[in-house]
C-alpha cells in the first residue's frame, strides 16, 4: 500500500470517523445524529481544521502532543465543527470533554489523525 495513496487516506479518515464516534459516546454534551456519513464528513472537517491550525499556527492539535495550547486548540477544532456539519451537536464543555476523549483514544489508537 503506497503510504500517500488514496486509499490510505480513506483508511484515516474511516479511523477518524470512529474515533471522533467514540468520544461522541463517552462524552456529555457531544453527539452525533445522521449516522455514519456525518461522522465521515465530521472527521474530515476535523482532520482540515487541524490540518489548518498546524499550517497557520505551527500548534500540533492534540492534547498529548502539545500541552495545554493542543488541546485547547483541539477543543476549539471540536467547536468549530459543529456549525460547518449537520448533525455535530457539541457544547463547549462537551468541546473540552471531547478534546480529553479523543487525546486519550489517540493515545491507545496510535496514528495520524488529527494532526
Amino acid at each position: 500500500m503506497k503510504s500517500g495513496g488514496i486509499f490510505a487516506l480513506l483508511i484515516q479518515i474511516l479511523v477518524s470517523a470512529i474515533v471522533i464516534g467514540i468520544a461522541a459516546f463517552f462524552t456529555p454534551g457531544f453527539s452525533i445524529a445522521g449516522g455514519f456519513g456525518t461522522l465521515f464528513i465530521a472527521a474530515i472537517v476535523v482532520g482540515g481544521l487541524s490540518w489548518a491550525a498546524v499550517r497557520f499556527l505551527g500548534v500540533k492539535a492534540s492534547p498529548f502532543g502539545a500541552g495545554l495550547t493542543g488541546f485547547l486548540v483541539s477543543a476549539a477544532v471540536l467547536y468549530l465543527t459543529r456549525y460547518i456539519v449537520d448533525g455535530f451537536n457539541i457544547t463547549l464543555i462537551g468541546a473540552l470533554l471531547g478534546a480529553l476523549v479523543l487525546g486519550i483514544v489517540d493515545f491507545i489508537i496510535p496514528g495520524k489523525r488529527f494532526r
